[in-house]
């Protein structure tokens, strides 16, 4: 029997630490796939916001209509155009390094802050190099969107799989939010990977992904518990980090779909 990895799951996340959608296919570019994580919420004193402090932001679902986002939450909608944007740059930081962004209309961001109730707005990055991130294990310098890092977490199934094995309570990926889901062979074996095909689209493996405390709020309920953060940190831990999927950069652009095949 044929047991090649291939990619089993593809999800996007439009705006940074909201939900994400599950796709299909999707066009990867060096900023991650079209769309993903172009978009984040930004307090008054200009500062990300994401669900380290605000856990309900895993209430907030996109979905991608033609030209539109619609953000679901609770009993509220609210749709935006994808091109919409203030021609007002605004800097910001992510992390250590800054990014040109722009809101993307006032009515937008008044929806979110009453939603959230605190003031805060909707911004957009547009041209690739408005935010560049210097990999320290590559030493080389990167295009990339308003993630953390890097512009795709690739996860494989068997470390998923071998998880759930030492947690009482059973986690889907989505605690992990990648972008690339694998039918892997082997627990962790993506962390080995170098340069990679995954159907036409060429990526490079830059690390294992350092998780912080995201990953133990239960995405459907908003409560952040001690897992599997806690489990985790008994046998992925390397130099104080707690490693989980891998980050990839895409070398080599194209169109990824859910079937193709991993090959080297």
């Amino acid at each position: 029997m044929d047991n090649t990895p291939f990619i089993s799951e593809i999800y996007i996340y439009p705006i940074k630490s909201l939900g994400g959608i599950s796709c299909q296919s999707a066009r990867a570019e060096e900023m991650g796939f079209e769309n993903d994580r172009r978009w984040m919420l930004i307090d008054e004193n200009n500062q990300f916001i994401s669900q380290r402090k605000h856990p309900i932001l895993s209430q907030f679902q996109p979905q991608i209509l033609e030209d539109k986002i619609e953000i679901t939450y609770q009993d509220k909608k609210h749709t935006f155009l994808i091109n919409e944007s203030i021609n007002n740059p605004i800097l910001v930081s992510v992390w250590d390094d800054q990014s040109e962004v722009f809101e993307v209309n006032k009515t937008t961001s008044d929806w979110f802050s009453e939603c959230l109730g605190f003031a805060c707005k909707l911004v957009k990055i547009i041209e690739i190099g408005d935010r560049k991130h210097k990999s320290k294990a590559l030493n080389v310098t990167f295009n990339v969107s308003l993630a953390d890092g890097y512009p795709y977490l690739l996860v494989g199934s068997e470390s998923l799989d071998h998880l759930n094995e030492k947690l009482e309570e059973k986690i889907t990926v989505a605690r992990f939010r990648p972008n690339i889901v694998i039918s892997s062979k082997r627990a962790h074996e993506e962390d080995h990977f170098g340069i990679i095909k995954l159907g036409d689209v060429t990526f490079k493996n830059v690390k294992p992904c350092a998780r912080c405390i995201m990953v133990n709020n239960d995405p459907m309920k908003s409560i952040v518990l001690k897992e599997p953060l806690k489990t985790l940190s008994t046998y992925r831990k390397v130099d104080k980090n707690v490693l989980f999927g891998t980050n990839l950069v895409c070398v080599e652009k194209g169109v990824v779909n859910v079937g193709d095949v991993l090959s080297f």
